[in-house]
C-alpha cells in the first residue's frame, strides 16, 4: 500500500495526473480529431443519458459532471465562435429527461443556427424517444440507426399511494397545509379528483407544446397527423420513417456524409468538444458514465432528483 501511494505522488510531482476534485470547476473544452481532413469540421454533439438541468453525480457521490443542458450550451458556444465549425451532428441516445431540460437543449440548439445558420442533422441511436426527440426536431434533417426506437411524443407525471400500506402498518398521515392543494400528489393519501384535474391539465399543455414542436419541425406532417402520432407510443426506424417522424434510415458516418453534403464540404475533421477528462478516440467513443445506475438509491433517477413533469420513457418509472 505505502509503495502504491509513494508511485501517486510521484506521478503527481512529474506532472503526469491530472485529479479533478470533488466541487471543482471544470477545465476548459478541448478538441480532439476523431476522423478526416480539411479545413472545415463537423461537430459531433452528444446528447446522450437522462435530459436533465441538475449535475450528473458518480456512482458514490463524490464527484459531479456539469449537466446535460449546460454541456450543450457550453459546446454550441464554442462552435458558435469556430467559423471553420460548418456543420453539427448531435448524435441522439437517451430516453428523453425533464419537460424543461429538453426544451432549453431544443431552443439552444435553434439558437445556434440563428446564430451561424450551419446545417445541423440529428442521428438517433438506440433509443432516442420522448424529449430527445423533442431535443431532434430543431435540426434540419432527422435520420435514426436501422435498430432505433423513437417516438414516445407524450408527458408523464409519475407518483404512487402508500396510504393502503401505511393503514396496515399502523402509520398514519400527519402532514399539515396551508392551502387547500399544497401536497396534490402526496403518496401518503388518496388524490381527490379535482386534484387529478389540475395535474391531468398541466399534462394536457405540455403535450399541446410537444405536439407543437413536433409539427414545427415535422411541417409537411400537418397538426392532424401529428396529433395521431402523438399518443406516447414507440415506432421503429421503418415505422417512424414511413409515419414522416424522420428523413431516413442511416448509420451515423452515413449522417456525418449527410451533414457534409448539406454544408457543402467534399472533406471535413469531424471534432468533439470536451473536458479533459472525458477521452475521445473515435465516433463512438463516449464520456464514462456518471449518474447513479437507474435502482440505486438515493435518487432512484440519477439526474432525475426530484419530482417533475417528464418527456421520458422509462417503463417502471
Amino acid at each position: 500500500m505505502a509503495r502504491v501511494g509513494f508511485i501517486l505522488l510521484a506521478l503527481l510531482a512529474s506532472g503526469c495526473v491530472t485529479i479533478d476534485l470533488p466541487g471543482g470547476k471544470p477545465g476548459p473544452l478541448v478538441e480532439t480529431v476523431l476522423e478526416g481532413d480539411g479545413p472545415a469540421k463537423v461537430l459531433l454533439l452528444e446528447i446522450d443519458g437522462v435530459i436533465a438541468e441538475s449535475p450528473e453525480r458518480s456512482r458514490f457521490g463524490f464527484d459531479e459532471r456539469e449537466s446535460l443542458v449546460a454541456r450543450v450550451r457550453a459546446e454550441l458556444e464554442k462552435a458558435r465562435r469556430d467559423q471553420d465549425v460548418r456543420a453539427v451532428v448531435l448524435r441522439i441516445a437517451s430516453p428523453g429527461g425533464t419537460a424543461t431540460a429538453s426544451e432549453i437543449v431544443y431552443r439552444e440548439i435553434r439558437r445556434f443556427k440563428e446564430a451561424r445558420s450551419v446545417p445541423v442533422v440529428a442521428e438517433l441511436m438506440g433509443v432516442a424517444t420522448s424529449g430527445a426527440y423533442y431535443v431532434a426536431m430543431a435540426a434540419d434533417a432527422v435520420l435514426a440507426h436501422p435498430t432505433t426506437v423513437t417516438g414516445s411524443i407524450g408527458v408523464i407525471f409519475s407518483g404512487v399511494n402508500v396510504s393502503g400500506l401505511l393503514g396496515k402498518l399502523g402509520i398514519e398521515d400527519q402532514t399539515f397545509t396551508a392551502g387547500e392543494y399544497k401536497d396534490s400528489g402526496s403518496p401518503l393519501r388518496e388524490m381527490r379528483p379535482e386534484e387529478r384535474r389540475q395535474i391531468q391539465a398541466i399534462l394536457d399543455d405540455l403535450h399541446q407544446r410537444f405536439r407543437e414542436v413536433v409539427a414545427e419541425g415535422r411541417p409537411q406532417l400537418g397538426a392532424e397527423r401529428v396529433a395521431a402520432l402523438s399518443d406516447g407510443r414507440l415506432y421503429s426506424a421503418e415505422q417512424a420513417l414511413a409515419s414522416g417522424l424522420i428523413d431516413g434510415i442511416t448509420d451515423l458516418p452515413g449522417a456525418i456524409d449527410e451533414a457534409k453534403r448539406r454544408a457543402g464540404v467534399a472533406e471535413a475533421r469531424v471534432v468533439s468538444f470536451h473536458r479533459n477528462r472525458d477521452w475521445r478516440e473515435n465516433l463512438y467513443t463516449q464520456p464514462p458514465a456518471a449518474q447513479a445506475p437507474l435502482l440505486e438509491l438515493p435518487g432512484l433517477f440519477g439526474g432525475l432528483r426530484s419530482p417533475g413533469f417528464l418527456y421520458l420513457w422509462w417503463p417502471g418509472l
